[in-house]
């Protein structure tokens, strides 16, 4: 073994390659270091079948209730639960999230900084990828199956309390709120950080009172329910901004900012806005990821790894660090930033299941939970920057009650063909009808039609190894979370 510097070994590797790119690649390599290696914390099935077989049935139980779809715009039954629970959500602070895109990977962003700042973190996310016990975690990880199923076992009586004084059960989602409330206060947790399901002001997350509210970048979703246009969903959205709390805003389409900056004011919130008080200074592309120097609200962050694919995950990395600086009160009652070292070790350790996640090689295939234009558009750009596909080809299977041809026409100019499939859920639409909208975006010479996704995978495959082993054609699969997460399990993930 040679005694010579890591770095200094990567850039004499890299004889044959621009001189400027092998000092960014190694530097990248050198940084990822700093941090635990990248996993995809998705937990598979338990090994013991007496504990699969109660986690079935308490999934079983849930799938009687009402499914994410299908809301009564009311937080009146969650906080009747929470009422007889003692109101768990109450014994810790809580950082809050909405938005349309990047929730989740910036929440994941949030805990990782929290906990290497040495704070105890649950964090309560969804849609899950492969298991519902994904939605809930302690300590950066998901919680066991066994105590998903005891915290289950421990709320249900008052659960039933509740179903039985109101008009309307407790849904699938608020149930799963109440059981992630009661889980942080168990533990106990020093921070929750807590995604909102769909909107804000009625949505069963926002029983808490985020000390931290959060907002990611609102475009057009879920229309029918929130608004039309980003100023109206902001409506919703601006619900979780909550008396003297800080906001943390990331870039917005003026009308979107126009109705959080208002809310803002009128409950005496301090607002601190992506590109004014905080932003990504700079960013290169580099192995496994990319450098990032950012502006936080306590000064600059340079020189941080971020093993995630594309400028918006740079974006989401920009609104979780000064989510955690407001937290920590960088800005206002503390001028310094945070210690630089130990927000490197944070970024470098951050995973995204899911989120341009590769989980094959030769040919490449890639997962990703685009399931709405803006995400599309966003995923697009950044499958452009970070892999250097000659050919490559998508398979989408996506949800019924989705903008599809917009997700379709932001995948048409990176996709050379597009395999149709559809997913195992009920809400999926079905292949025929999604092959017949992918024709008028793509062509009817580069549509090909795989109902099953299996069948799909295999096609797509073979589709990008046509030109060679070489050649560098690649697969990404996308369109819905549970599409990415079905194929996530055939491709031998999780």
């Amino acid at each position: 073994m040679s005694d010579s510097d890591p770095f200094d070994e990567i850039i004499a590797n890299e004889t044959d390659r621009d001189p400027d790119l092998a000092v960014i690649e190694a530097g990248s390599r050198t940084l990822r270091t700093q941090g635990a290696p990248p996993e995809a914390d998705v937990p598979a099935r338990p090994e013991d079948p007496e504990v699969d077989k109660a986690l079935r049935e308490v999934e079983a139980e849930l799938a009687t209730r009402w499914g994410e779809t299908k809301l009564e715009p009311s937080v009146s039954r969650i906080s009747a639960l929470m009422d007889v629970l003692g109101e768990p959500q109450r014994s810790y602070p809580s950082i809050h999230i909405t938005g349309t895109n990047g929730k989740t990977s910036t929440a994941r962003m949030i805990e990782a900084l929290l906990g290497a700042f040495e704070l105890r973190t649950g964090r309560y996310t969804s849609p899950h990828v492969q298991s519902v016990t994904e939605r809930i975690s302690l300590d950066g990880a998901p919680i066991s199956a066994e105590r998903f199923i005891e915290t289950y076992e421990d709320i249900k009586p008052y659960v039933e309390m509740v179903d039985g004084q109101q008009q309307y059960r407790l849904s699938f989602f608020e149930v799963l709120t109440g059981m992630a409330y009661a889980a942080f206060a168990d533990a106990p947790v020093d921070v929750a950080v807590v995604e909102v399901g769909m909107g804000g002001s009625w949505d069963a997350t926002n029983v808490i009172d985020g000390d931290v509210a959060v907002v990611t970048p609102i475009d057009l979703d879920h229309t029918d329910r929130l608004g039309e246009t980003p100023g109206e969903i902001a409506v919703e959205k601006a619900g979780i901004i909550k008396q003297d709390a800080v906001v943390v805003l990331a870039q917005q389409p003026v009308d979107a900012a126009q109705v959080l900056l208002k809310k803002a004011v009128e409950v005496d919130a301090t607002v601190a806005r992506e590109g004014l008080e905080f932003g990504v200074v700079s960013r290169q592309v580099a192995v496994g990821g990319q450098l990032l120097t950012l502006r936080g609200l306590g000064g600059e962050y340079e020189e941080v790894y971020l093993p995630l694919h594309g400028p918006y995950q740079a974006h989401n990395a920009a609104v979780a660090l000064a989510a955690v600086e407001a937290f920590f009160g960088v800005g206002a009652q503390r001028p310094d930033r945070l210690d630089i070292d130990t927000v490197r070790k944070a970024f470098a350790a951050v995973s995204a299941p899911g989120r341009l996640e590769v989980v094959r090689r030769s040919p490449t295939v890639v997962l990703d939970a685009a399931h709405n234009p803006a995400g599309a558009r966003a995923t697009a750009e950044a499958v452009g920057e970070a892999f250097d596909f000659s050919r490559l080809i998508g398979v989408v299977g996506a949800s019924g009650d989705k903008n599809v041809r917009g997700l379709l026409e932001a995948f048409e100019p990176i996709f050379a063909e597009v395999v149709i499939t559809q997913n195992s859920s009920h809400r999926a639409m079905e292949a025929d009808e999604l092959a017949a909208i992918a024709v008028e975006v793509f062509g009817e010479e580069r549509v090909q039609v795989e109902p099953r996704l299996p069948d799909a995978l295999e096609e797509a495959i073979t589709l990008a190894e046509e030109d060679g082993e070489f050649a560098g054609g690649g697969v990404l699969v996308t369109g819905s979370v549970i599409t990415v997460g079905e194929a996530r399990l055939l491709l031998g993930r999780g």
